[in-house]
């Protein structure tokens, strides 16, 4: 057996995206823009599953759907940390979308960061099961900060 480090079950992501600091953390709490991005390519986030209530003790609540199948994947959060427009820290529980019903119980740090008009993300998410959990939620989140990228560009 082979011993899992923080590392390979953390997921450490730097991202800079070509607008305000402002504008990109309001992606992430307001409703009706994380609708258009949130989730990777083949996955949707309905307006009308997203709860965010932005402060320490809210939630931060969606329901991904599978578009091939309509599979649901919950992901319920309660903000621990939260510094408008700097940071937002979650506990988050989620159901996985491995149709083995894989609960998920990580913490969520995003940290944004003025970068001369742009912003530097930094977010850590972590714990996961497994190597393979934390490279899966890299690519989850690459293919949704591309989405984001595209809504922040209109």
């Amino acid at each position: 057996m082979t011993e899992s480090t923080d590392q390979d079950t953390t997921l450490f992501l730097t991202r800079v995206f070509d607008a305000p600091r402002e504008l990109v953390f309001k992606a992430f709490i307001d409703p009706d823009q994380l609708a258009q991005w949130f989730g990777p390519v083949g996955v949707s986030t309905p307006r009308d599953r997203i709860e965010v209530e932005p402060r320490v003790g809210g939630v931060w609540k969606l329901t991904m759907i599978m578009d091939e199948d309509g599979t649901p994947s919950p992901v319920d959060a309660v903000i621990t940390r939260f510094v408008e427009p700097e940071l937002l820290e979650a506990h988050i529980s989620a159901e996985a979308m491995d149709r083995q019903s894989t609960h998920l119980d990580v913490s969520m740090l995003l940290t944004f960061e003025d970068d001369g008009g742009r912003t530097r993300l930094t977010l850590r998410q972590g714990p996961f099961p497994s190597r393979d959990w934390t490279d899966q939620t890299h690519e989850g989140w690459e293919s949704s900060f591309t989405k984001l990228d595209a809504l922040l560009a209109r």
